[in-house]
């Protein structure tokens, strides 16, 4: 029986991959579980998506959005330099954390300008969970990581919580099983500089 669980959900994953990734290539937008909560994700590479999110959430779009990435190879793609200090959070982290750093890189075969906050910085996140990982890896870019919600109203943590004007305005919704690997709360976000600085924006 053990087997035959391990079996389905394998499944499961490898189907709801395939999805969600079809539908992101597509220039689509999701609803998905992240490690944290639920969220809304799109190709972080295509401003035509990223426009629609900040659309759905009736958010200003001069606001930087929240990025997953599969791995630091990945990460230090979408950077102009990896600051030493981030890359010793990410060796000893235990935890969901968002790192803003210093100079995202934007334009054709990069980020979206759309998704970097005014001074240039972005805030990339490598998730706690496999699915979120193996769904920014077979895509090949990062995916917007942004909370399931109208900008103002609550964060949703469960897929119950999430309004039904925000279900229907997405391209897919991933299953709601995935989201057992969240922790139900929003991840600390650390900003970080070349110079060895530290600053916490939410512990």
């Amino acid at each position: 029986m053990k087997n035959q669980n391990i079996d389905q959900a394998t499944c499961l994953n490898k189907e709801e991959l395939e999805k969600a990734v079809g539908c992101l290539r597509n220039g689509g937008v999701i609803l998905y579980p992240t490690d944290t909560v639920w969220g809304l994700g799109c190709d972080a590479t295509d401003a035509e998506a990223v426009s629609r999110i900040f659309s759905i959430k009736n958010r200003e779009d001069s606001k930087s959005l929240i990025l997953l990435v599969s791995d630091e190879d990945m990460l230090c793609r979408y950077i102009r330099e990896m600051p030493e200090i981030a890359a010793q959070l990410i060796e000893v982290n235990d935890k969901p954390m968002t790192i803003i750093y210093p100079e995202a890189l934007t334009g054709p075969g990069a980020l979206a300008s759309n998704v970097v906050a005014e001074d240039g910085s972005v805030g990339i996140r490598i998730p706690m969970m496999d699915f979120c990982r193996q769904m920014c890896r077979r895509l090949g870019r990062p995916v917007v990581s942004t909370s399931a919600n109208v900008s103002g109203e609550a964060t949703p943590v469960k897929f119950k919580d999430v309004s039904e004007s925000i279900r229907a305005a997405v391209d897919h919704i991933v299953d709601p099983s995935l989201e057992a690997g969240a922790t139900g709360s929003a991840s600390q976000i650390i900003k970080v500089g070349m110079d060895w600085s530290i600053q916490i924006i939410r512990g």
